[in-house]
């Protein structure tokens, strides 16, 4: 199948109006307005506990939100439960690698597909990552933390989502695999779907990105376009943690200048 019969037919609007959320008596987002437009590639930034995975959670339903309201093309699922919002278009790549892991890659490509159609969707996951191709059989937990990685992102082409949240896809990845991840999401960004991402690797994020918003302690500190951040001034605060983050300056830390170079 190719890119073109694989497109969606359109993204999905996301909006997330007064939201509050977080865990027990612990609030990680406060309050939180936040428009994701349909069709288009957002990049969540800020640094480690700024809620970026939480909000993930709670757009894709895994979380209640304590207060506001989410609404996906105009529609208001702020009560619905994850398997309803994934019966909206919703797929929801979690940090982790979240694959069956005593079962084999064929069938954990099964359990992704629609009902009827899991040869073509096998055909699919391995049209994009060749290397499932050859390990069907092969019991997942044998496999590499980048092979894994694969065939959890596969998940996002199988069920030709509308809506794709993806947390931290590259986290500790070789970079030959963190070069497949990026392209697959390139691929991804290019089919129509909406696409909101969460990822160290800021400057291969800002390659694909329309859409830039930086969190820290629960709230917005920036959003404008990509355009916009890659501005020096966006950039530099974002770096130095002026934005109100304690980020470090990629000119002194070893790991923040490797993350940005890595384009």
């Amino acid at each position: 199948m190719s890119e073109q019969d694989h497109a969606s037919s359109s993204g999905t609007t996301v909006e997330l109006r007064s939201i509050t959320a977080g865990y027990g008596a612990t609030t990680v987002l406060r309050d939180l307005d936040l428009t994701i437009e349909a069709s288009s590639v957002t990049a969540i930034l800020g640094p480690n506990g700024a809620g970026k995975s939480t909000l993930l959670k709670t757009i894709s339903g895994l979380l209640r939100p304590s207060s506001g309201s989410i609404r996906m093309g105009g529609e208001d699922v702020t009560k619905l439960k994850p398997f309803q919002r994934v019966a909206r278009g919703v797929c929801h790549i979690p940090e982790g690698r979240s694959v069956f892991r005593s079962l084999s890659v064929r069938q954990n490509l099964e359990l992704q597909a629609a009902p009827g159609n899991e040869r073509e969707s096998i055909e699919q996951a391995v049209s994009v990552f060749p290397a499932l191709g050859r390990k069907l059989e092969q019991t997942v937990r044998t496999m590499s933390g980048g092979e894994q990685q694969m065939l959890a992102m596969a998940r996002a082409y199988v069920r030709d989502p509308s809506l794709i949240l993806v947390d931290e896809a590259s986290l500790g990845l070789a970079p030959r695999i963190v070069d497949s991840i990026f392209e697959f999401l390139d691929r991804l960004a290019k089919s129509g779907a909406t696409l909101v991402i969460v990822d160290q690797f800021v400057a291969r994020a800002l390659e694909i990105a329309d859409q830039v918003h930086i969190l820290a302690y629960g709230e917005l500190k920036f959003s404008g376009t990509a355009d916009e951040f890659r501005g020096r001034d966006v950039f530099s605060d974002y770096l130095s943690g002026s934005l109100g983050e304690d980020v470090p300056d990629a000119g002194t830390n070893p790991a923040s200048q490797a993350r940005l170079a890595a384009n």
